[in-house]
């Protein structure tokens, strides 16, 4: 699962034969040529799969990028949508707020204050939803931002190895 555990499993030995070995012998045998290929293929094959494992818990599951900054563009939009739709009724009932108090001018002085707190704790609310999806957004932007970044020393470690 370690990237950098991963390439250590390459290992460069270069085994000389020394004196009347190397000129008796002169390298391998086909078998072991075989067999030291065989090691090579498997430890190849050792860390595909976990660069893929990796790349895989980097993409939370999608096939690839593209698809990840799709669902996330979605959840960014679905959020906006669903505070737009809270900021249209805030303002829907602010404004029934301020129709009812237009009508009740004559009782001045308890409508006009309910209306003040009324007006007041929407402007909290909103002020609440703002602050809110503010966070969201910069927990996302700075997600994406991760993200990439972490794809991104992947392929350098990648094509390093």
């Amino acid at each position: 699962d370690d990237p950098e555990r991963c390439q250590r499993l390459f290992r460069v030995s270069e085994q000389r034969l020394c004196g009347a070995a190397a000129a008796a012998g002169g390298g391998l045998s086909l078998r072991e040529e075989l067999t030291v290929l065989g090691r090579q293929v498997e430890d190849a094959g050792r860390v595909l799969e976990g660069i893929g494992r990796s790349i895989s818990y980097d993409l939370d599951g999608e096939e690839s990028y593209g698809a990840y900054l799709r669902r996330e563009s979605a959840q960014i939009s679905d959020a906006y949508s669903s505070s737009d739709r809270s900021l249209s009724e805030l303002e829907g009932k602010f404004r029934q707020g301020q129709e009812q108090g237009g009508r009740e001018e004559s009782r001045l002085g308890d409508s006009f204050l309910g209306l003040l707190l009324h007006a007041r704790a929407l402007l909290r609310e909103t002020r609440h939803v703002s602050s809110g999806l503010r966070d969201k957004y910069d927990l996302l932007a700075l997600t994406v931002r991760s993200h990439g970044a972490r794809l991104s020393r992947l392929k350098n470690d990648y094509l390093r190895a």
